[in-house]
């Protein structure tokens, strides 16, 4: 028999801001994955309404309700296994070597989708307040029959 095929929504970066085109272009996820820079517990908890989430801290998470979050997260979906963590830069591993099919980041802010050594890199890139030039996004992983499919929506903001 078949696994269901699986949709993870996929922020980063939402600096105290959940606009609500991010919400709407979450609401077709399974589960969605928040790779850090909350902001904010109410991120969390307006984003569990939609689906269950996995959330990871990152570095402007400093508050009390953060300490609970953990910086890095092993996720298991569709016979898939994803590393999360905030910032690429400290990833002090192989994924590759434990087997480890996609690694999700943010902090950048920068949208990306790329592959290295079979495993994908996906950073959603940020649906909080806007830096820069660049777009304010959300991702998702469609996962189906252990195959990982990434795509980058730009919010219409």
């Amino acid at each position: 028999m078949t696994a269901k095929p699986v949709t993870l929504g996929v922020i980063s970066d939402t600096h105290s801001l959940l606009r609500p085109e991010a919400l709407e272009a979450l609401r077709v996820s399974d589960r969605i994955l928040h790779a850090g820079d909350i902001g904010a517990p109410e991120i969390l908890e307006a984003l569990a309404k939609i689906a269950p989430v996995t959330a990871i801290r990152g570095n402007v998470d400093t508050g009390a309700w953060a300490r609970s979050l953990p910086t890095t997260e092993v996720v298991e979906a569709g016979a898939v296994r994803i590393y999360m963590l905030h910032d690429l830069g400290q990833l002090d591993l192989k994924p590759e070597a434990p087997g480890l099919c996609v690694v999700i980041y943010g902090h950048s802010h920068q949208p990306k989708i790329e592959e290295k050594n079979g495993v994908l890199y996906f950073n959603p890139g940020s649906a909080g307040p806007r830096r820069f030039s660049l777009p304010v996004s959300i991702g998702r992983l469609k996962i189906k029959a252990g195959k990982v499919e990434a795509e980058l929506v730009e919010l219409k903001i």
